[in-house]
């Protein structure tokens, strides 16, 4: 449909030597801009022709396919067109534009710049929200409304991944090294180190952003869900853990690094913003879900699958948001052999996860059979350690059942009598009405104070209730602590020792401490002058304490640390020492609230039981120490400077 252009001629811009064609174009050059006889008026429809090909001079515009765009024809519809003088301003313009687009650079100007800064050309204009120009705002054809949400759902779900693999790695470390600080430092500074890498190493693939995320969720998803079961079996075949768990550390932060400007591509993809809207809906999405990861992992992920099994269904889970997800989004922007390639990647990883899954046990077991020398008859992880109970039976016919917690042997059937006999009579040489003992979930300490008839009362608090439903439930561990946790007399509390402390209300004339020795920080602070001045709370003025201090000869500076931490709590002490085989040489201390009656008799009570291994000799010969054995110049371990925690990690070393 051609539009009627009103009878006014265009004004003449040519150079006054050169005749202009008779239907020439206006001239847009800078040295022509000085203002004409008589100015156009605002309705002259724009000449799109060449300015060699004129069109005359009340032709309609030119619509030929080289102008690509079509014109705009006047005033809208339902106006009139204005047919009044231009103003003065108008009048020195460099050229006479349609009334809709006045104020703007002709269309080919405005795309050049849009070029050079990337910014879209406004909707309505020419070159904008049409074919030549996506409007900022809505999403892109083929992105229904929330498909954005689903992209950071993703992102929620994989940060939730990623920051389990880093705990298990972290706890593995735990359990099976200990020295929980370190192991600690080295996964977090490794990944973080590795994270930054990874982000570097992505950005040639943005270009590539669908796929490339998506393979990155699903090695992510292998390596990190296998990361366990391999460290695991680096240890007990290979005995190259920390090598092992450095490289696993990196490649898992290499993956998790590179994921974060992949996806801002993504989001960007589906709806351009500011870079700081992005950043933050990104990030707010990937720490919510850290969030929900880290929480997972103790209280849902380990009680109900393991830690080994718990991984290959965070690496399955990871899989399938990271690739399935994102390929479900953008399965129009991939070609069908790519797409069909990543999806058979997603179900090849699930696949071999699954498989894992369901010979988790088998290769577990092998595995930890192979740090162990005698058959293992039960194992579990647990949120709070690494239970192993091995039973052998000697030519003699005397069975042999060791308890292992995080790899350290806490006793042996053969000889725990021994251990157990010197750390609880001593302790109930005074009154005994009510005991009180801090750890010893197994119950043998508890058995020993059930031998005495006038005990009325035992409170027995223990952090892993695993730990004493197996000594309530377990038959060889039944058999040895004689069914003490069954006694009336007994109330089991499963609760952090320090915790407890600091709310208890009654008082004992007994405190039996068994703790495993100080060799991570959450064991460190049981050995602290904090932790004796909470003790002193529940203790009556003539109580009596006794507490295991390891080993004299193996550990010196931990044995007379632990000694002097208690005599800085306001403890007159006791130390003695006994042999015990499967231990070695090893040390206790007996104490008393206040110094003012003097260090504590080394004694048994006058109507102690028939014991196999002590009686008074034996005790005061425990008192003497070797001369390369007796107290040392060592410092008291407290909450801010755990000394006992860097003296046991270098003693034991060499054992």
């Amino acid at each position: 449909m051609s539009t009627t252009v009103p009878q006014h001629s265009s004004p003449d811009h040519s150079p006054p030597d050169r005749p202009a064609p008779d239907h020439a174009a206006p001239d847009h050059s800078p040295r022509d801009h000085s203002p004409p006889d008589r100015p156009a008026p605002d309705h002259a429809a724009p000449d799109h022709s060449p300015r060699d090909h004129a069109a005359p001079d009340h032709a309609a515009p030119d619509h030929s396919p080289r102008d690509h765009a079509a014109p705009d024809h006047a005033a809208p519809v339902d106006a009139a067109p204005d047919h009044s003088a231009p103003s003065a301003a108008t009048a020195r313009s460099a050229t006479a534009v349609p009334s809709d687009t006045a104020g703007q650079a002709p269309r080919g100007l405005r795309k050049d710049a849009q070029a050079r800064t990337g910014a879209a050309a406004p909707a309505g204009a020419p070159g904008g929200g049409g074919r030549d120009a996506a409007a900022p705002a809505p999403p892109r054809p083929g992105h229904p409304r929330g498909t954005r949400a689903l992209l950071l759902l993703a992102v929620f779900v994989c940060a939730a991944c990623g920051l389990v693999y880093e705990l298990a790695l972290t706890a593995l470390g735990s359990y099976l090294i200990g020295n929980s600080v370190m192991q600690t430092s080295v996964v977090i500074s490794v990944m973080v180190f590795a994270m930054g890498i990874g982000s570097l190493a992505a950005k040639p693939l943005q270009r590539r952003a669908v796929g490339a995320f998506a393979l990155v969720e699903l090695v992510l998803g292998l390596v990190g869900g296998l990361s366990v079961l391999l460290l695991y079996v680096a240890f007990s075949w290979l005995r190259v853990y920390m090598p092992a768990m450095v490289v696993a550390c990196f490649v898992v932060g290499l993956l998790i690094g590179a994921e974060i400007p992949l996806l801002m591509t993504l989001l960007q993809r589906i709806r351009r913003q500011e870079a700081g809207s992005a950043v933050a809906d990104m990030f707010a999405a990937d720490y919510v879900g850290a969030l929900i990861g880290g929480l997972c992992f103790p209280l849902l992920l380990l009680p109900a699958f393991g830690q080994l099994r718990g991984a290959l269904v965070v690496g399955a889970v990871n899989a399938v948001a990271g690739g399935g997800v994102v390929l479900w989004i953008f399965r129009g922007e991939t070609r069908r052999i790519v797409r069909a390639g990543l999806l058979g990647g997603v179900a090849a990883v699930l696949a071999v996860l699954g498989t894992v899954y369901a010979l988790a046990d088998d290769i577990e077991v092998t595995a930890r059979q192979k740090l162990y020398r005698d058959p293992i008859v039960h194992a579990e992880t647990t949120p709070y350690q690494d239970i192993v109970v091995t039973r052998a039976t000697a030519f003699t016919g005397t069975p042999d059942t060791r308890l292992f917690l995080n790899g350290d042997l806490q006793f042996s059937s053969v000889d725990e009598y021994r251990y157990h006999e010197s750390l609880v009579h001593p302790a109930l040489a005074g009154k005994r009405s009510s005991v009180l003992i801090l750890g010893g979930g197994d119950a043998l300490a508890l058995r020993e104070v059930l031998r005495y008839e006038d005990v009325e009362e035992v409170t027995l608090v223990d952090l892993d209730p695993a730990m004493t439903r197996l000594a309530r439930t377990f038959r060889p561990l039944v058999d040895l602590n004689e069914h003490a946790l069954a006694d009336p007399r007994v109330t089991v509390v499963n609760a952090d020792a320090f915790s407890w402390l600091r709310d208890a209300g009654d008082r004992y004339d007994a405190v039996v401490i068994d703790f495993p020795d100080p060799d991570t920080a959450a064991l460190a602070k049981l050995y602290s002058v904090e932790f004796y001045h909470l003790l002193a709370q529940v203790l009556k003025p003539d109580s009596r304490v006794v507490v295991q201090a390891g080993s004299p000869f193996f550990a010196p500076k931990s044995y007379w640390s632990i000694a002097e931490t208690v005599r800085e709590a306001g403890y007159a002490t006791t130390a003695y020492q006994v042999d015990v085989p499967s231990f070695g040489n090893w040390g206790f201390v007996l104490a008393s609230p206040g110094r003012e009656g003097g260090a504590p008799a080394l004694r048994l009570a006058p109507g102690a039981p028939r014991l196999r291994f002590l009686d008074d000799a034996v005790l005061r010969a425990a008192a003497v120490f070797p001369v390369d054995r007796r107290p040392q110049d060592v410092r008291a371990s407290t909450l801010m400077d755990p000394v006992i925690l860097e003296y046991a990690r270098h003693e034991w070393r060499d054992y």
